[in-house]
């Protein structure tokens, strides 16, 4: 049986509205709601003066190695050259990922990169900070609670930047502009 052909085209035509729109919508949430709670905690990083991303701060190697801090005595001198890269390198994620999102620069890779930083922020925060984090802000999913900030608020993020990066960017990007074959 068929559909008759008057919904068969309401369909199409939400389908390319929907290619288009939603990926554009995904990058408005995301600029709305977690640009601004990414540069914040970005910025708690950053060490001293105009290359302070180079030296972050000791915050932001308690932040992302709680426990490698505390076994070196909260003293940032004596960890190694992977710590300062991983706190470097997680530093800039946090300020040029979401800028390209919200751009639409390379868009798919970016989101990509943001679902990775949101899954191991989401397990330093679960197994970092003193083992597994108190059950209210863990959360669990068909609890009848939305508001546990681990499972529930980062499941949302991850379905905002998963779209993007199945969809790209949408309209209205630079990638649409800087790339003829982007879709």
């Amino acid at each position: 049986m068929q559909l008759p052909p008057f919904i068969t085209r309401s369909a199409d035509q939400l389908n390319r509205l929907g290619d288009q729109g939603l990926p554009l919508l995904a990058r408005f949430v995301f600029a709305a709601v977690l640009l601004m709670y990414f540069w914040n905690s970005g910025l708690t990083k950053l060490g001293d003066g105009i290359l302070g991303f180079l030296s972050p701060s000791s915050g932001a190697y308690v932040q992302i190695f709680p426990r490698a801090m505390e076994a070196a005595g909260y003293d940032t001198s004596q960890l190694s050259l992977f710590h300062w890269a991983v706190v470097t390198a997680g530093t800039l994620a946090e300020f040029i990922l979401p800028l390209l999102i919200v751009i639409g620069l390379l868009t798919r890779l970016a989101a990509l990169g943001m679902i990775g930083f949101v899954v191991v922020q989401s397990l330093t925060d679960l197994f970092g900070h003193g083992g597994i984090a108190h059950e209210g802000t863990l959360g669990a999913w068909f609890d009848r609670m939305p508001d546990g900030l681990i499972l529930d608020q980062r499941a949302f993020w991850v379905l905002c930047l998963a779209t993007l990066v199945f969809k790209g960017a949408g309209a209205l990007s630079a990638d649409r502009l800087l790339f003829k074959n982007a879709p």
